[in-house]
């Protein structure tokens, strides 16, 4: 039950792709107002009797609306005193803070109630929460809930994320991601990826020293526990902040798996081969590429089949690999089929994406440095034999379509290639994702 409030409150930020649609908005009842004056909202409308009528009616709704105000204010205040109490029983402490989550989703206004949290000091006693006191059920039960309610804090507000860090949050969250305890561990790696998406509170997470834990959770964390750790360690990973902080060779294997059992175009992936990019750029990130089963074979496949962002990261990883070593992954690289994906990359990727296919092209051909033409050079002949052919009027759409149809080619004459190859494996089981 609580897994799935957290989810409900906190998927705009950890799903992948989603999108948050409120259950009301609360939309006003009444006529349609086009200007105020004061506390007072006044129609634009004809008629002495219509307007008095409508003020009047807009008056009481202000009217109303402060006492929701005021009531808010009040009970806000109220449960902070709760929580900043040092002689309040923890138990009213717990069902406080579980409050703060029930008010922020109720809201009809959950950004000014959030601020209104914090700005009446409720987040320096739950971060004290996170610190174990004991091992007794009420213990966990107060981190829990004080998680929850940080969690719901810093959901889509800045300064939130900033002041729970500030606070002190991140010690006990690290301490929480070595708990032998699935949810907690689950919901401290679900707060470590909100908090990282602030990019102030990134040199704090990195330094933390949790990086290590994050990796160990891809490989034996829950499915989501699994996705948010991806996340977070791209947030940290794609900072200023040196990556070897947070990643390291140990990552790539289990990035690997979940880059296989992932659809290629999807979001996860793009974060995923991000991280095996970072990863290429070191000797140790590269040997573990290349010992991963079907590593390299993965990458390839992420070319062929993945979105805009992922092609551009995989073939930026196999390109990372072949310039560390020619004679060391030329060969490996051609065995997997790479060149249809890599010349349709050339034509269809992002800018970034068909300067490095191009590249990595040239370093796969047969011919000696010196010899070879470059991809650029090859489509200067065929725009040239283009513009002879029909004119420099259409030489432009002729060469893309000549270029099109050596793709086709390209990829019928490498489809035995990959038949044969795709006979001689043997699928193997893995755990979805």
């Amino acid at each position: 039950m609580v897994k799935e409030e957290l989810l409900i409150e906190e998927q705009e930020e950890r799903q992948l792709g989603s999108v948050k649609v409120p259950l009301c908005v609360g939309f006003r009842e009444g006529p349609v107002l086009l200007e105020e004056e004061g506390a007072v909202k006044l129609p634009l409308c004809r008629g002495s009797g219509e307007g008095l009528l409508e003020e009047e009616e807009g008056g009481k709704w202000n009217v109303e609306e402060e006492k929701k105000r005021r009531k808010c204010k009040n009970v806000i205040e109220e449960i902070a005193e709760k929580l900043k109490s040092e002689v309040v029983e923890e138990v009213v402490k717990i069902e406080a803070a579980k409050d703060i989550r029930k008010l922020v989703r109720k809201s009809s206004s959950s950004g000014k109630t959030r601020s209104r949290f914090a700005a009446a000091g409720v987040i320096p006693p739950l971060v004290h929460m996170l610190h174990p006191s004991s091992s007794s059920s009420s213990s966990l039960l107060a981190r829990e809930a004080a998680l929850l309610a940080l969690l719901n804090l810093a959901s889509r507000n800045e300064r939130n994320k900033i002041r729970i860090v500030a606070s002190g949050a991140i010690p006990p969250l690290v301490e929480l991601l070595k708990f032998q305890h699935d949810n907690l561990k689950e919901l401290a790696t679900a707060a470590i990826l909100t908090l990282s998406a602030a990019a102030t509170n990134k040199p704090t997470i990195a330094a933390s020293g949790v990086g290590p834990l994050l990796v160990q959770i891809l490989s034996s964390g829950t499915v989501q526990g699994r996705v948010d750790s991806v996340t977070a360690l791209h947030n940290l990973s794609t900072s200023k902040e040196d990556p070897k902080l947070v990643l390291d060779a140990r990552s790539v294997f289990p990035l690997m798996n979940l880059l296989k059992d992932c659809k290629k175009y999807s979001k996860f992936a793009e974060k995923t081969t991000a991280l095996l990019e970072i990863l290429s750029n070191s000797e140790e990130g590269r040997d573990a590429i290349t010992n991963a089963e079907g590593g390299i074979l993965t990458l390839v496949e992420t070319v062929e089949d993945g979105s805009l962002v992922s092609t551009e990261h995989a073939v930026g990883a196999l390109l990372s690999l072949c310039q560390s070593s020619r004679d060391k992954y030329r060969e490996l690289i051609l065995k997997e089929g790479a060149i249809p994906g890599l010349l349709r990359l050339t034509a269809e990727g992002t800018p970034q994406a068909q300067e490095r296919a191009r590249a990595l092209l040239d370093l796969l051909r047969d011919s000696p440095a010196e010899n070879r033409f470059s991809s650029s050079t090859l489509e200067r002949i065929v725009y040239d034999f283009a513009a002879q052919v029909d004119g420099t009027d259409k030489a432009a759409e002729t060469a893309k379509r000549l270029l099109q149809d050596m793709v086709h080619r390209s990829m019928e004459l490498s489809m035995s290639h990959l038949q044969l190859r795709a006979s001689s494996c043997t699928p193997s089981k893995v755990q979805s994702v």
